[in-house]
């Protein structure tokens, strides 16, 4: 069960994973070795994951985000999700009920990438793709 000062660390971490627990300490009012007792506690439980980073995709060259919506035709739902595993290109895939059976997120360097990655999908069943024109937020 976390507690009021857990849910304020979970926020300083959210904001910027790389600060420092003696800083973070001094956010909630407690000792640096305290806030990692409680971020280790966390880790442990399952309620933190992990620690990443987020990068701009546009500057590694990945100019094209597209979001699919796949619509399965197999009922190997397990040999689908084992393909997307090994594509490095889909940052996010989501199983979903409505619409569709699952959501992707993926980025490429261009449009023939994106082709194929569609071609791919094909296997499995139609898609619905949508391009960004811009992130918002």
């Amino acid at each position: 069960m976390l507690d009021r000062t857990d849910m304020e660390i979970l926020q300083w971490l959210l904001r910027d994973s790389r600060m420092q627990w003696k800083e973070i300490g001094e956010k909630v009012h407690m000792t640096g070795q305290a806030v990692a007792a409680r971020i280790r506690r966390m880790e442990d439980e399952g309620t933190i994951e992990g620690f990443t980073i987020l990068v701009n995709q546009a500057k590694l060259g990945k100019t094209f985000k597209a979001f699919i919506t796949v619509f399965m035709k197999i009922t190997d739902h397990a040999e689908f999700q084992r393909f997307l595993q090994g594509k490095e290109e889909v940052v996010q895939a989501h199983r979903v009920s409505g619409e569709g059976c699952y959501w992707l997120e993926a980025d490429f360097p261009n449009q023939g990438e994106l082709n194929r990655l569609l071609d791919e999908l094909l296997h499995f069943g139609n898609y619905r793709l949508n391009l960004s024109i811009g992130k918002v937020k």
